[in-house]
């Protein structure tokens, strides 16, 4: 009981927080500022190195051991198993879905989990390094900026890696803008278009900019949404930026995002995932299917 107190603190103090977030079309640095406060560490390895190999869910292990020499990794990623039993999460308040900012795991588990938002950049090369690697990612995406090419992500989706897709509204406006029954359309209307592109209808759901209030867990209740996720921590051209503190945590879930050179400063889609998988190596940190654990 105490554990889930202290979760939902947490999932407020997120909540709060998202509301300060310039965001995912517009952000400042380039990406996501996660409040004035936030502080861009510069990750140090770990006295040990890598964390201990384990088996991923999807038995890839060796695949992603013989590329990341290729992909410009110091040795192999390592995956954090699917749990034998999922975390405890609090349920929601009748007619609202759940708030979930970081996934409540025990302190000594060092695992983080990889959400990719939006889907301008649609990179082959990134296809390539997510199949190799078997990169689990959560993809969070915008009808108006992913439906150019959603076979994209399609792919990403079927490469083996147990990858997802999962809504962030038709056209990513600030949602706390809108009405309750405007909030409904786009949320529910990203909803329909993915399940006839894809065949199945999500059930999580991401706002943009991470901002959000009481009609909007209303409203993707109403959508068939069960969890909406956000983060702790952000991918910029080179660093994790944080919420708190000046490094990862157990449960962390990572944002980062579909962009390319013209939202990077030059750095393309491949060299910031390549940055990203290196911080989260040089703190000592297993990569998990975010799906596993909710």
């Amino acid at each position: 009981m105490k554990h889930a107190r202290r979760f939902v603190a947490g999932t407020l103090t997120a909540g709060a927080l998202a509301l300060s977030l310039t965001g995912c079309g517009d952000s400042v640095d380039p990406i996501e500022r996660l409040g004035r406060k936030t502080t861009e560490a510069r990750a140090t390895p770990s006295p040990s190195g890598a964390a201990s190999p384990s088996a991923t869910g999807s038995g890839s292990q060796a695949a992603a051991d013989e590329a990341y020499k290729k992909w410009g990794l110091s040795g192999p990623l390592q995956y954090a198993p699917k749990p034998a039993v999922k975390p405890q999460i609090p349920q929601a308040k009748a007619g609202r879905v759940q708030v979930i900012d970081r996934i409540p795991v025990p302190a000594d588990d060092k695992v983080v989990f990889l959400t990719f938002d939006d889907g301008a950049e649609k990179n082959p090369e990134f296809l390539k390094m997510a199949a190799d690697l078997k990169l689990p990612i959560s993809m969070f995406l915008t009808d108006n900026i992913a439906s150019s090419d959603y076979g994209h992500f399609e792919k990403l989706r079927d490469n083996g890696s147990g990858s997802t897709i999962n809504n962030h509204t038709l056209t990513h406006p600030n949602l706390r803008t809108l009405s309750f029954e405007a909030q409904k359309k786009e949320i529910c209307g990203q909803q329909e278009r993915l399940e006839k592109r894809f065949g199945t209808k999500p059930t999580r759901f991401r706002p943009p900019y991470g901002n959000y209030n009481d009609d909007t867990l209303r409203a993707a209740h109403e959508c068939g949404i069960a969890q909406l996720l956000l983060w702790r921590v952000s991918m910029q051209i080179n660093n994790f930026q944080y919420a708190e503190g000046s490094a990862l945590k157990p449960g962390d879930i990572v944002l980062a995002h579909f962009r390319g050179p013209a939202e990077l400063k030059g750095a393309t889609e491949i060299q910031m995932a390549t940055r990203m998988l290196q911080r989260i190596q040089e703190q000592g940190y297993r990569i998990g299917r975010l799906e596993d654990y909710l």
